[in-house]
């Protein structure tokens, strides 16, 4: 049974239907907590900034992305928390997943940066290979 569920999101489709599979994990577990990491890389960071006047404006901005997701953890029930950090997603999404107990990685197969995951490799293929706990792509 998965207690400690991971949820990489950028407020994606494919996030939201990540989120859906996260849930059927969840569900019938009183013990089941979702943690939704929302994960800015400098690109992003650097564009945000030209666009919001202030931090909170800012922190609003980021937090919206997730509003869909959030919403449907809320009306399942679900305990769970969300975490906003800095830096490659790729490698901070692994390091988020081995350094706090995690059970199992949900993410979508693609997210908002098309060109970064054909250039690059794809955050959820980065994540797959280097964390520790089982990660379920969903398609």
């Amino acid at each position: 049974m998965f207690n400690h569920i991971l949820l990489a999101s950028d407020g994606s489709e494919y996030a939201i239907r990540a989120c859906e599979k996260a849930l059927i994990l969840a569900e019938n577990n009183p013990n089941a907590k979702i943690t939704m990491l929302y994960v800015v890389d400098g690109a992003t960071s650097k564009a945000d900034a030209t666009h919001y006047w202030s931090a909170s404006e800012l922190d609003k901005s980021r937090k919206e992305k997730l509003t869909i997701s959030e919403r449907k953890i809320k009306q399942a029930h679900i305990a769970y928390e969300i975490k906003i950090l800095h830096g490659d997603p790729g490698p901070t999404i692994v390091k988020f997943a081995n350094e706090h107990d995690v059970d199992i990685c949900v993410i979508g197969s693609r997210g908002l940066n098309s060109l970064q995951e054909m250039v690059l490799g794809s955050v959820s293929h980065k994540v797959a290979k280097r964390a520790n706990c089982p990660v379920m792509i969903v398609k």
